[in-house]
This record gives C-alpha cells, structure tokens and sequence, in this order.
C-alpha cells in the first residue's frame, strides 16, 4: 500500500461538528484584530513555497494564499530585495533564496525533541509494527518532522519529513488542535471554515469529534476514514515553552481494530508522548 502526500494531501475530507458559539466567534474576531496584516501575508507567501512547488509566479502565489495580486506584487519585490526570495527572469518566477534557511535553522538548532524522538518513536514502532510520525503544525497545515517505520515494515507509506497534511481533515491535525489555546485554535477554525466552502459542516463535525475524544482519552482515532485501509491513533505532545507538537501511529485498518486502539495502542501512545515528554525537560 502506498499514500503519496501531495499539496492537496488532506483532501480527504472527513466530518465533525459541534458548531462554534457565537462567543468562539467574537473570540476568534479579536485574535484576527492583533495580528499584524503586512507580517502575516509576508509569511504566507514564505509558506506558499514547497519542495514538490518550488517555483511559483504572482499569480499562483495568489491562488495559495489568497492575497490580493497587487499586494502579492509589492511583497515579493521587497522580499527579494531582503534575500527571502530569488526571482528568475527566464522563468519569471520565484523561489525561496538562502536566507530562509537561516531561519528554519534556528527554529531547530537547540530543541532536543526530534533527537530524542527517534529513540521513543523507533522503539514503539517496532513494538507495534506501525509507522510512527512526529509532526507540526504550520498555518493550516500538519508537516511531518520525522518517520520511524517498524522493522519489519508491515506498510508501504510515503510519508516523509516535509510532507503536509491539511490540519482539519486528519487525526494529527485534530490532536494538535486540541492542544492549541483556544483564542488560537477559533482563530485557525475560522480561516479552515473560510477555505473548506460545502465541505465545512463535516469538517467541523469531525473536528468537534476528534478534539473531545482527545480532551477525554488523550488520543484521538481515525479507522479507515483518513484512507479505507489505515488506521490512525495520534497523541499531542505538549512541552514547556515550545510549540505543540503531536505523536501518531499508523497501520493496516485489519491489525488496528478499535479494540486494539482503545486496550493497547492509545494507551502506549499517549505514555510514549508523556515519556518523551519527560526526556525532553530532563535533557534541557
């Protein structure tokens, strides 16, 4: 079995709901007051670039991210000229230039948690035969920082580092939304309701779903649903002073049975999580 992540990976669109108060509402319109317009569409652009899309002109740039194109064209004029983007005549096109990676670099330079997630995720990987995932959130995204699959692999599944997933259609994504703040989380539900047009009141329904099932049990389930021969159990992974991060596994949909998840692979999960958790405080 193999499931190539793409761009639209997480079109898979599952279902949730519990609808959003009118105070999540107000909530979330005061979050979107503080922010600073100008930065965040910088970012979005920044964003908008990926290794399968490595170049994009204005107007795809415009398609990913919704800013208007004379403002996409005012932007990429000054971040090119502060070394964000490099711009290609021959192509008319851009691409993220080197100062970029200074940043990510120094996302990562000091945090201990993918170094000591290997151990934690390799280990119960090969206890559970799954494919274990560590990942993030980034915007409306779930990105993949790391893989372990068991050994033997009982799966053929290309998801590798830097692979996305929409953050409302996947069991990740529900885990991390349930660990975000709330003034947070409405504000990300609001732009995921914007983007999601028919499909929203499933997706909120599912959403709604995951997130109380973590708030109770600590996981959250996903059996056949994300695709029809996987399951998929994830775990946030909450560290001090640091963004939340979150913990799956997967497997064939007939070794992982809700039976299965709710006696063994929550559970196990949730403790890896917690155990990680403490490795990473201790090391710091």
């Amino acid at each position: 079995m193999s499931t190539q992540p793409s761009r639209n990976a997480g079109t898979h669109q599952t279902r949730w709901d519990s609808a959003l108060s009118d105070s999540a509402h107000a909530s979330r319109e005061q979050t979107g007051a503080a922010m600073v317009v100008p930065l965040a569409r910088s970012l979005a652009i920044l964003g908008a670039f990926t290794p399968q899309e490595p170049w994009l002109g204005n107007q795809e740039i415009v398609f990913e991210t919704g800013i208007p194109a004379p403002t996409v064209s005012r932007m990429v004029r000054s971040l090119v000229a502060l070394g964000y983007l490099h711009y290609s005549p021959a192509q008319r096109k851009y691409r993220l230039a080197a100062s970029v990676l200074s940043l990510g670099y120094a996302a990562i330079a000091h945090s201990s948690v993918q170094r000591l997630a290997r151990l934690e995720m390799q280990s119960f990987a090969d206890a559970s035969g799954t494919y274990v995932v560590l990942a993030a959130r980034d915007r409306l995204d779930v990105i993949v920082l790391e893989t372990c699959a068991s050994k033997p692999a009982t799966i053929d599944l290309e998801l590798h580092a830097g692979a996305r997933l929409r953050i409302a259609s996947s069991p990740m994504g529900w885990a991390l939304l349930s660990a975000l703040p709330e003034l947070e989380r409405f504000y990300l539900l609001g732009n995921v309701e914007r983007r999601a047009g028919r499909d929203w009141p499933h997706l909120r329904r599912r959403i709604s779903e995951g997130i109380s099932q973590t708030h109770n049990a600590g996981y959250c389930t996903s059996l056949g649903e994300w695709e029809p021969d996987l399951a998929i159990v994830a775990a946030p992974l909450v560290i001090r002073d640091q963004t939340p991060l979150v913990l799956a596994c997967i497997g064939p949909s007939a070794k992982l049975g809700r039976a299965r998840v709710e006696r063994e692979l929550g559970p196990r999960l949730v403790a890896a999580a917690q155990h990680l958790q403490e490795q990473v405080l201790f090391d710091d």
